[in-house]
């Protein structure tokens, strides 16, 4: 399973409101067997939220990424040339956010479900069923 920022964000930060019952069961047996993974592309959209203040750590944000991958036994799926390029072409009036896209594009590659609570992406995936989603407030 690919981990939406938000849901990367909230399971390494233990906050159980954020997640349904069954993404935390989910997140749990993909832990255990270390099918859980993040892409480069999260790792940036969190420090550049640090960066802005709109995300706070007691620590240095390349630091939280570090060991929240370490902790979470997370893979951590690169940005090919072949996910840019995929998701360049998704039309950005359904996926406005360019971080959303790559997201998409590399669940997409990897044929994996992508764990969001992003409405957006959620819509997206309903309406063209272009990729996998778990709703992660299920």
């Amino acid at each position: 399973m690919l981990l939406d920022t938000h849901v990367w964000i909230w399971a390494a930060a233990d906050a159980p409101r954020k997640l349904g019952p069954k993404t935390r069961r989910l997140l749990a047996r993909g832990a255990a067997a270390g099918r859980l993974c993040v892409s480069a592309a999260s790792a940036f959209e969190i420090a550049a939220l640090h960066t802005a203040g709109r995300l706070k750590f007691n620590q240095p944000a390349e630091r939280w990424v570090r060991e929240s991958i370490e902790r979470g036994r997370l893979r951590v799926l690169d940005v090919s040339t072949a996910i840019a390029t995929d998701a360049g072409a998704v039309p950005a009036d359904s996926l406005p956010d360019p971080i959303d896209r790559l997201l998409v594009a590399a669940a997409r590659d990897r044929d994996l479900p992508l764990v969001t609570r992003d409405v957006a992406i959620l819509e997206y995936a309903r309406r063209t069923r272009l990729v996998r989603v778990v709703d992660a407030s299920a």
